[in-house]
């Protein structure tokens, strides 16, 4: 799991309640300091993380002229969730997105969407649904369709343990697991609060979609909505190889942060941010292409 540098936001973004007609979602709201921005960027965690996974980013995006709302989907740390794992389909996780988008600038195109890992494919969906509320969209370490095998046992694993543990019982399983140096980082109880809080039937529901996700590239590159595939250098998650390949089948722009793995976003945020921004700076806003 991705583990940011603090879960204290910076001055910039205040933690609030985004009100959607799908529900209530937590999410920090980070503004630049000089109004008004150029744009907004949604920004969607991956499995087991939150929004806090990009707290990070939000001062240098902001620096830059971006107002940055990061969120927390549907029973994901502090946004609330059912218990059923039906709830948590990937169209219904698509749908919340759209929701958000609305709640966030009315579904008028100026929206940036960016998703890292399972949220790019949950990313993916929405637009794939409904891609006019967005002006980019961008995959961070989300590949074309199912997980490595690897990870795949990985995530099988966590997931019958859920179904027989109570979380505490899981975390203190992989804490144990952990090596040395991770379970030294003085991170533990924040870690633990936010894995506590995520609702288990999220957990499940989600590995096991990103254990079967589809290619959907070819649908993707049909909308003609400019791209960016950004990752780290590495990533054991899915090849880097095949952020590669999904570039060029997408003609998207591609960006490989160095020194990172699959969270560029905590290893190397400064130049993720400057990464992000240099690519939004590109696209044109709602009205040129209109």
């Amino acid at each position: 799991m991705s583990r940011p540098p603090t879960f204290t936001p910076p001055a910039c973004a205040t933690s609030r309640v985004l009100r959607t007609e799908r529900g209530d979602f937590a999410v920090l709201d980070a503004v630049p300091a000089t109004a008004p921005a150029r744009a907004t960027a949604l920004l969607l965690p991956g499995y087991t993380g939150s929004k806090e996974d990009f707290v990070a980013l939000l001062e240098p995006l902001c620096a830059a002229g971006y107002r940055v709302v990061a969120v927390d989907g549907r029973g994901q740390y502090e946004s609330e969730g059912p218990e059923r794992q039906e709830a948590y389909a990937q169209g219904e996780l698509a749908r919340d997105v759209l929701a958000q988008a609305a709640a966030l600038t009315g579904g008028d195109g100026t929206l940036h969407l960016l998703g890292h890992s399972l949220g790019g494919q949950i990313s993916r969906a929405a637009v794939l649904l409904d891609a006019t509320p967005f002006r980019s969209l961008t995959l961070m370490s989300s590949g074309p369709a199912e997980i490595v095998a690897g990870q795949r046992d990985k995530v099988k694993m966590l997931s019958d343990a859920l179904s027989v543990l109570s979380m505490e019982e899981v975390w203190q399983a992989m804490r144990a697991l952990d090596p040395p140096q991770e379970a030294d980082t003085g991170d533990g109880e924040d870690m633990r609060r936010r894995w506590l809080r995520h609702n288990p039937a999220q957990l499940i529901a989600t590995g096991a979609q990103l254990s079967a996700e589809p290619d959907r590239v070819d649908e993707l590159a049909a909308l003609k909505l400019p791209v960016h595939v950004l990752s780290g250098e590495r990533d054991d998650v899915w090849p880097v190889e095949q952020f590669d390949a999904m570039a060029r089948r997408l003609g998207a722009h591609r960006t490989t942060i160095g020194g990172a793995e699959h969270s560029p976003n905590t290893a190397r945020p400064h130049e993720t941010a400057e990464a992000l921004a240099a690519f939004w700076d590109t696209v044109p806003d709602a009205q040129e292409t209109a």
